[in-house]
């Protein structure tokens, strides 16, 4: 396959290896770290095997995010979103308000809402109940995609429950879905600097397995770019990997790039300038050849790349686009390259470009829908 190609003989057995096999965790380390032409044939071979356990569809949802508040008491340091309570900035949506943007969102034909915000002082489990209840009991058929596992562990601290009885009643009042977030980056050692007063590793896995024993199915992500090594972000994608396999409850990987211009850690001088294009392209093929079809969708976050490197980026083994994401305040803190909303003509037209199909889904990836 490679005998025409300009590839070590290294990197041609790892990606040989690779058809029909995962790849460890050394021979990842490896192929972050290869340059010049070597990206091509990774490329090729990330995207032979996309075609090979997904076909040539590319998924996104119609959805909307809802941040319920901006106030946060959990300060990290690439975020430029969360504000003190008494921040001239600080806002925190009340029933109706947060009724009226899950309205808007649904006249437009929002399939999930993306419940989220900051990490309130004294939320507790009942609060997180009272969000659900008012979305699912004016909109029951649209899923809903909420918090993270930082607000979760707190909110069962402060109602004096375990994490198993939070997600329980969690799910009871509606909660279908859990995002990625608080995972980051999965080191410790990256962790004490960008988001000391969040899980740590250890108890950023227990909850997401527990969530994923009660039932709750979600979403695995990486936030890579700020101050973790190559290595780091090999080793954040085999957690995820080990996770999956014990429970196979992740829908979906989402690499996020770090967005550096307004994050605090990037104005101290304590990171880099982000990730550059070649190495988003790297860790999205080695996130394929590390997780095949154990997580078969690998996720495009257009709103972190922008449509045109989006567009391109589904060429290195990806096959889903996110969502339309109304509403997405966070990214837009964060100086989102071409804004936080897309309408699902411009996500097609992307996708039919490739000469792929685009197709809306589900949270779950369980029901689709064509797209005219």
């Amino acid at each position: 396959m490679f005998d025409k190609l300009p590839i070590s003989s290294k990197t041609e057995k790892i990606l040989t290896k690779s058809l029909d096999d995962y790849i460890t965790v050394e021979e990842a380390n490896h192929l972050m770290n290869i340059k010049g032409a070597e990206l091509f044939p990774l490329l090729s071979t990330a995207d032979y095997l996309r075609q090979e356990i997904v076909g040539d569809n590319v998924t996104f949802i119609n959805n909307c995010n809802i941040n319920f508040t901006n106030i946060c008491k959990v300060r990290c340091g690439f975020c430029a979103f969360g504000k003190d309570a008494d921040d001239p900035e600080a806002y925190h949506l009340n029933d109706e308000e947060i009724l009226k943007k899950a309205e808007g969102a649904v006249e437009n034909g929002a399939r999930e809402f993306t419940l989220m915000g900051g990490v309130l002082e004294d939320a507790d489990i009942e609060y997180y109940e009272h969000l659900l209840n008012i979305l699912k009991d004016n909109y029951p058929d649209v899923a809903i995609h909420g918090f993270s596992p930082t607000m979760v562990r707190d909110a069962c601290l402060v109602s004096g429950i375990s994490v198993e009885e939070g997600f329980e009643r969690l799910k009871s009042a509606g909660l279908d879905t859990l995002p990625g977030t608080a995972a980051e980056i999965l080191t410790d050692r990256s962790r004490e600097i960008i988001c000391p007063e969040k899980v740590s590793v250890a108890d950023w896995i227990s909850i997401v397995k527990t969530a994923q024993e009660v039932g709750i199915p979600g979403s695995a992500t990486i936030m890579y770019g700020h101050v973790e090594t190559l290595e780091e972000r090999v080793e954040h994608i085999d957690i995820i990997r080990q996770i999956q396999q014990d429970t196979g409850g992740f829908t979906e990987f989402i690499p996020m790039t770090f967005m550096h211009e307004y994050s605090p850690i990037f104005l101290e001088g304590q990171s880099d300038l982000g990730a550059t294009g070649t190495q988003d392209l790297k860790l999205y093929a080695v996130s394929r050849l590390m997780l095949k079809d154990l997580i078969p969708n690998i996720q495009v976050s257009w709103v972190k790349m922008g449509f045109r490197f989006a567009q391109v980026s589904l060429m290195a083994g990806t096959n889903d686009l996110g969502g339309t994401l109304g509403g997405d305040e966070l990214s837009e803190a964060s100086g989102a390259p071409d804004g936080v909303e897309a309408s699902i003509s411009t996500l097609s037209r992307m996708v039919r470009d490739l000469g792929r199909n685009p197709i809306e889904r589900n949270s779950t990836y369980t029901e689709f829908y064509p797209v005219d």
